[in-house]
């Protein structure tokens, strides 16, 4: 009986302590997630008051593409969602975009 309890114990040694560290790095990892949410305040950004859309060049870069066409990423990264490597001359997908 005594050599069943060892096994027994042996067995659920590892299990336990690996419980045991993950929950200690569970506990330091969300205190230091809670202190950087507190520490950094987050900006809302202002809706447009008009139908155009806003953007700021030195967060984001200069948008690549016609800003004139509908499908028009506004992205530094890629072009559009129809032709994202371009080039946006005589794209045959492009639609003028309508601001409402």
């Amino acid at each position: 009986m005594l050599e069943i309890l060892l096994i027994f114990t042996l067995a659920l040694t590892p299990t336990l302590v690996s419980l045991w560290k993950l929950g200690q790095t569970e506990r330091r990892v969300g205190a230091r997630l809670l202190a950087v949410r507190q520490s950094t305040s987050f900006r809302r950004v202002p809706a447009a008051s008009d139908s155009t859309e806003l953007y700021n060049p030195v967060l984001i870069g200069e948008p690549l593409g016609d800003a004139t066409c509908r499908f028009n990423a506004k992205s530094a990264l890629i072009r559009c969602a129809v032709n994202p490597n371009g080039p946006c001359e005589g794209c045959r997908h492009y639609q003028k975009r309508e601001y409402n």
